[in-house]
């Protein structure tokens, strides 16, 4: 578990980044940061991992004040995944994977054949292995980016907006595979990102933030989306514009939801029991 208590943060020209945000994020599941630029979320991501130092208020993981821990010893505990990878370009890809555990002091070929098992968790074939980042699709990079933050088997995973640079499609995938590894893993998941409908998809926990990480929100996405707190919220949602209302709508190819916004969500399947 990890929990955030009355933190601030305020940077030297006098800019209130986070002020006085508390949040608990359980064990075991997904917490989604949601807001627009300026809301905070990625502060309050890279504060877990000290890459960013509180101002005032603590952050415990466990029980244990993270301001305690060593902060590179606390990193290499924690995974984290960034938006563009951050691979190093001139490492092999099973040498970017067992970065933390030769850090650790993994011996080079057992470091290697975990490396392997964590391409085999992540669905990339082994042949990749020898390849460089540059060589790889951007869905594979991120992939690549993902199992190096899993190789080393940490309980807490950050992600940092993490499909924010790939394709539809690919983001479609990585969602899906993201909700996959979930299930499989059951880590504690902090995941920022500025889609409201990412955040529906994958939040257990959605955490709904304006400026200066003020909490608009918190709740699953069927409590936000049937009960918005208030304007704002349903405003950042869609919901005032009709845009989550859905109807039927008959095709040649039968019968489509579509959304307030006149856009196909999905079809309805046979017997009317739900979407597609």
């Amino acid at each position: 578990m990890i929990e955030f208590r009355s933190v601030t943060k305020t940077y030297p020209d006098g800019t209130d980044a986070v002020a006085d945000f508390s949040l608990v994020v359980p064990a075991h599941t997904t917490t989604v940061l949601v807001g627009s630029s300026g809301s905070g979320k990625t502060t309050l991501l890279r504060m877990i991992n000290r890459m960013v130092e509180p101002t005032s208020g603590t952050i415990e993981i466990d029980g244990e004040p993270i301001g305690d821990r060593d902060p590179v010893r606390l990193r290499r505990s924690i995974g984290y995944v960034l938006q563009n990878g951050g691979l190093l370009p001139h490492h092999r890809v099973v040498d970017n994977v067992a970065t933390v555990l030769r850090l650790e002091g993994t011996p080079k070929n057992e470091a290697r054949q975990q490396a392997l098992e964590v391409l085999d968790v992540v669905g990339l074939d082994r042949g990749l292995a020898d390849r460089y980042p540059s060589q790889l699709s951007g869905g594979q990079q991120q992939r690549v980016g993902v199992a190096r933050a899993l190789a080393a088997d940490p309980n807490i995973l950050l992600m940092d907006e993490p499909f924010g640079a790939v394709d539809p499609i690919v983001r479609s995938e990585l969602q899906t595979e993201t909700l996959r590894l979930q299930q499989q893993l059951h880590k504690t998941i902090v995941f920022v990102t500025h889609d409201i409908d990412e955040a529906f998809l994958l939040g257990d926990q959605v955490v709904i933030l304006s400026t200066g990480a003020q909490v608009a929100q918190i709740g699953s996405p069927s409590e936000i989306i049937e009960n918005p707190a208030d304007d704002f919220v349903a405003s950042f949602i869609g919901a005032e514009r009709g845009a989550r209302a859905l109807h039927t709508k008959e095709t040649g190819h039968g019968t489509v939801l579509v959304d307030g916004t006149g856009r196909t969500q999905g079809r309805l399947v046979e017997g009317g029991q739900g979407a597609a």
